[in-house]
């Protein structure tokens, strides 16, 4: 089991050494003694702070290959003229470029987990399994895309929890109340409870969805899962920018999460989630991107910081702040995919960045937290650590260049096969 010691780093408001043994924080101190960092790696950390990373709670990695492409439409014609066209033409080989693509550019920004809704999620788990970070990789269900044998070998999968391993497993995830049936949802949300797994959807992304949900049935898209037997505490919801008071209530009640993509729902004008009247209610709320064709990047730190400027124009200037949407950007995502991480304490999985603090849009230096959430950029992000190893330092990822250059390759032959430049 491997050590390190991160030597008067800076933590809250002072100095201390932060001791990671194996895979977990051993102890944090002002002062750890010589004898109890024997074999130990030590890091310099004069310059740095150390902070909890984010967790990515929301988003399709792979559509790193459609970054810039049909911008600045709506939601349904984005995806019914645009994108689901360019997706049907990628191969596995291309969905894994792309992931590795969306890898490397989370770590760069200092993202250790991310939940993943895509096609081919081998090349995925294979990803992620290889560059260290944590996943949630889906096997993702669309009726109207998939043959009725294409599903069951999807439920298969599932039920032989293929390919996971400590840092990486499989979710179930029909893709929205849209694209699946009340059958199929039934038999996810089966599936889930015997195999102990968790679900993820898109849930009441636009007004549109809600509306067609109360015309053939009778209730909102919230409800209408409550009724098909997914709203429980296996439920990790994406986006919930339109719910009323009473499903913030059942949602609240039944102990599932809310994942909020303020900056893919402002681009494609699906709207603005009610963070005040959600943190009333008393929800489980955290964050993700959602993919880089509708963001469109994969940084976190900047959805940490819409949140809580959202949350103010929706409600008051002393909504959400800084502590509170730093936690839903790291601590929460953790927790709704089940992850003892996203804090610096003792005992918890070594999940951490090193944030250099001699930058200008670092001083003063009155709050750490403050100046994270709200003035600084993800290149500030030194060095990442996942379960207790560097995959990032001194902003050195192992084969970055070699990685832009195959999804640079990737992204022309692609072009290619549906008639755009690129």
């Amino acid at each position: 089991m491997s050590k390190i010691l991160l030597k008067s780093v800076f933590l809250n408001d002072s100095r201390a050494d932060v001791l990671i043994d194996g895979n977990r924080f051993a102890k944090i101190a002002q002062e750890i003694p010589a004898g109890e960092c024997d074999g130990a790696e030590v890091v310099d950390c004069k310059n740095l702070a150390i902070l909890p990373p984010f967790y990515n709670a929301h988003t399709h990695a792979a559509m790193v290959h459609l970054r810039g492409y049909a911008d600045d439409l709506p939601l349904r014609p984005w995806l019914e003229d645009h994108i689901w066209p360019f997706e049907a033409v990628m191969e596995p080989d291309e969905i894994e470029i792309g992931s590795r693509l969306a890898v490397l550019e989370m770590i760069k920004s200092g993202t250790v987990f991310f939940a993943d809704m895509y096609w081919h999620r081998e090349r995925t788990m294979k990803v992620a399994t290889e560059m260290g970070l944590r996943a949630a990789i889906g096997v993702t269900m669309a009726e109207n895309l998939m043959t009725p044998d294409k599903i069951e070998a999807n439920i298969e999968f599932a039920r032989n929890h293929v390919g996971e391993n400590d840092r990486v497993k499989l979710v179930m995830m029909p893709h929205s109340i849209y694209l699946v049936g009340e059958t199929l949802l039934k038999r996810c949300a089966e599936v889930a409870r015997d195999e102990g797994m968790l679900l993820h959807t898109h849930l009441s992304e636009t007004l549109g969805e809600v509306e067609t949900c109360v015309k053939e049935h009778g209730c909102s898209p919230v409800e209408w899962l409550a009724r098909c037997g997914l709203m429980n505490e296996l439920l990790v919801a994406a986006h919930c920018v339109h719910l009323s008071e009473s499903d913030m209530a059942l949602m609240a009640e039944s102990g599932a999460t809310a994942v909020l993509n303020p900056c893919s729902n402002l681009k494609l004008n699906s709207g603005i989630p009610d963070i005040p009247a959600m943190l009333a209610a008393k929800m489980k709320i955290a964050l993700g991107t959602d993919g880089a064709s509708s963001n469109n990047n994969l940084d976190m730190r900047e959805e940490m910081k819409f949140a809580a400027l959202l949350a103010k124009v929706k409600g008051k200037a002393d909504t959400l702040p800084a502590a509170d949407a730093l936690y839903m950007a790291t601590r929460a995502g953790a927790l709704a995919y089940g992850i003892d991480a996203g804090v610096i304490a003792e005992g918890t999985l070594a999940d951490a960045l090193l944030v250099r603090l001699d930058d200008a849009s670092m001083s003063p230096l009155f709050n750490l937290t403050s100046n994270w959430v709200y003035s600084a950029n993800s290149s500030l992000v030194d060095s990442v650590i996942c379960d207790g190893k560097f995959l990032m330092k001194n902003r050195h990822v192992d084969g970055e260049r070699e990685i832009i250059a195959d999804a640079e390759k990737c992204a022309k032959t692609l072009a290619s096969k549906v008639g755009v430049k690129s």
